[in-house]
């Protein structure tokens, strides 16, 4: 069968730090001698599916795990191989709602072969290095530089987070966006959201830590070791956006009740004073006899005046037990 260039990236590693790109062809007829192979598909090609589907030389729990549609970060030993679920960020496609992308790869001492929905700027840069003779000298270093590269671009999109968090706060101080409170929900859901993920991966790459695959050296031990400390690192900065936007959502909360409670005491104060008003003016408009002054023409200066007086008491009574 051939593959198109489009849904299949072929790298041959020639264990020396370089890489280069290989045809299909090239990729049917290789021998482990040739160097490391690095197989990249694209899950939504439907000939990448069958080709993974009718491969004789998968294990079956490994096709299950490379076709399955929904998959969260892990590994998994497989006799000698070792398969492994980790996800990473697309800042090529911000607008997305979800710009985590997962990646499956299966690795033996001497093929690499990884299923993803879409092209991660981590591979490219892994390409580039190969490209330019400063990649990976191995399996077990190429997986592990894969691993650095997701994580490296995953501190980019926490710098992404921090400079959002600062945007919320300075907008909560100018009360500027009337949505802030729909807009802190929003960012709250995909801190944790990320969080989540970024936990799931550091147990991956733990786990990666204590296989003892014949393939994976002590180097890479080491190198994996550093990764997982520098993960941590992100999760740590997540956990204090976190903490920053729960406070900066409980301002708001903070802020508008008090404007709640300020409205309604305003609102309570108008209903106090003109409550004794609108008894006087109900009580001398009933009509029915013996209605003081209701025959006289000063009556209504009077009761105006009357009014005033009741009215003016009522402040001063306010202000008496400090209620203004």
């Amino acid at each position: 069968m051939s593959m198109e260039s489009e849904h299949v990236r072929a790298t041959l590693l020639d264990r020396n730090g370089s890489g280069r790109e290989v045809a299909w062809p090239e990729v049917e007829s290789w021998h482990p001698r040739q160097g490391v192979l690095w197989l990249h598909f694209d899950s939504a090609c439907e000939e990448v599916l069958a080709w993974v589907s009718d491969s004789s030389e998968l294990p079956t729990v490994v096709k299950e795990a490379l076709l399955a549609k929904e998959v969260r970060p892990r590994t998994l030993a497989v006799g000698n191989g070792l398969f492994l679920a980790l996800c990473g960020v697309d800042p090529k496609h911000k607008a997305r709602r979800e710009s985590r992308v997962s990646i499956r790869i299966w690795v033996e001492e001497n093929r690499v072969i990884s299923i993803g929905k879409r092209r991660l700027l981590a591979e490219e840069d892994l390409i580039s290095r190969l490209s330019s003779g400063c990649g990976p000298r191995g399996t077990a270093a190429l997986v592990v530089s894969l691993a650095d590269l997701l994580v490296l671009r995953m501190g980019d999109r926490v710098d992404d987070f921090e400079e959002k968090v600062d945007e919320l706060e300075d907008q909560l101080l100018e009360w500027s966006v009337k949505d802030l409170g729909a807009n802190l929900v929003q960012f709250r859901k995909r801190t944790i959201a990320l969080r989540r993920y970024l936990c799931l991966q550091r147990e991956v790459l733990t786990r990666m830590q204590q296989e003892s695959a014949p393939w994976f050296d002590e180097g890479s031990h080491i190198l994996l070791a550093d990764i997982n400390e520098r993960l941590q690192r992100h999760i740590d900065d997540i956990d204090t956006i976190r903490e920053r936007a729960a406070i900066a959502q409980e301002e708001l909360l903070s802020r508008s009740s008090e404007q709640l409670n300020s409205r309604m005491y305003v609102l309570s104060m108008v209903a106090a004073i003109f409550l004794p008003l609108s008894f006087l003016t109900g009580l001398f408009g009933i009509n029915v006899g013996g209605i003081p002054w209701a025959q006289a023409r000063e009556g209504f200066l009077v009761f105006c005046i009357l009014l005033v007086a009741a009215l003016a008491g009522q402040i001063a009574f306010f202000y008496w037990k400090k209620w203004l």
